[in-house]
């Protein structure tokens, strides 16, 4: 399992890029995903690069965008963008949101429109090789494992992927196991974080996570929480080179960071094969 951090977790603290990557050099982690707020800040001119970070022994498994699917006029633009900083940071994988509402809330025309432009952006993307990954996420079309097979299938487009992210998609009322089996071939990122109870869920919600001053509260190191990571692990566990970001939006970062990493390293090796332990 290849363990990244995100950048999006330090979007209220005052740290350096130099900092965030040496420091996760130094404490088991493989790379680090790069948030694309962060990404279109930093110069170009700064020489900071996949090169750069790989003089840490990092990679960039992924650029954390927003494309905005619902504007067709700035659409290509701002997929141009963000296929420049993949490019930058050495990666073939851009995550995105589809729609602003739940697959529920969306009706048949708009989701037609939704469907179009997010195949005009992966034709984009095919052109430069790279992947435009849906992230499993409430309020938008990939709100369910049914609504995102059935994006998978609307689009029928062999650069679009899936960004898992496990906790939402328990929250969305599917588990995790079952949606990774069904979901497997088009995976090609893994968001991991966790809550106390399912009723603390809504600290997730974009208008209160981005906002400096909105609560935490719930928000829990990744063993401890409410969704039970074991049966998804013990199915990582086969998978050696699954790209796994833990997104971390709580207090105590580096400590709570280190430990997870850790603890995540420890769990997924007790349950891998005794062939995989033995080679």
């Amino acid at each position: 399992m290849k363990i990244s951090l995100c950048t999006i977790t330090f979007r209220h603290h005052l740290v350096s890029l130099e900092q965030i990557a040496d420091w996760a050099s130094r404490n088991g982690f493989h790379g680090i995903e790069i948030w694309g707020a962060h990404a279109r800040h930093i110069p170009f001119a700064t020489g900071h690069d996949a090169r750069w970070l790989a003089g840490f022994g990092l990679r960039v498994p992924m650029v954390s965008d927003y494309l905005p699917l619902d504007r067709p006029d700035a659409l290509h633009r701002k997929t141009a963008a963000a296929l420049d900083q993949a490019r930058r940071w050495g990666t073939n994988n851009i995550r995105t949101f589809v729609g602003r509402n739940g697959s529920d809330d969306t009706s048949d025309p708009d989701r037609a429109d939704l469907t179009k432009a997010l195949r005009d952006a992966c034709a984009q993307a095919a052109e430069q090789d790279a992947y435009l990954l849906v992230e499993t996420h409430p309020g938008t079309l990939a709100d369910t494992l049914a609504s995102t097979v059935r994006l998978l299938e609307e689009v029928d487009h062999a650069a679009l992927a899936v960004n898992f992210d496990a906790l939402h998609v328990w929250e969305g009322g599917d588990d995790p196991r079952t949606a990774r089996q069904v979901l497997r071939p088009k995976i090609r990122n893994y968001h991991f974080k966790n809550i106390a109870s399912r009723s603390a869920l809504p600290v997730f919600a974009p208008n209160n996570i981005y906002d400096a001053a909105g609560s935490r509260d719930g928000i829990v190191p990744l063993l401890d929480g409410e969704m039970d990571y074991g049966p998804l692990l013990r199915d990582l566990a086969e998978e050696p080179d699954a790209s796994v970001s833990l997104e971390w939006f709580g207090s105590d970062v580096f400590n709570t960071l280190k430990r997870d990493c850790a603890e995540l390293q420890k769990t997924v090796a007790a349950r891998a094969t005794p062939l995989q332990n033995a080679s």
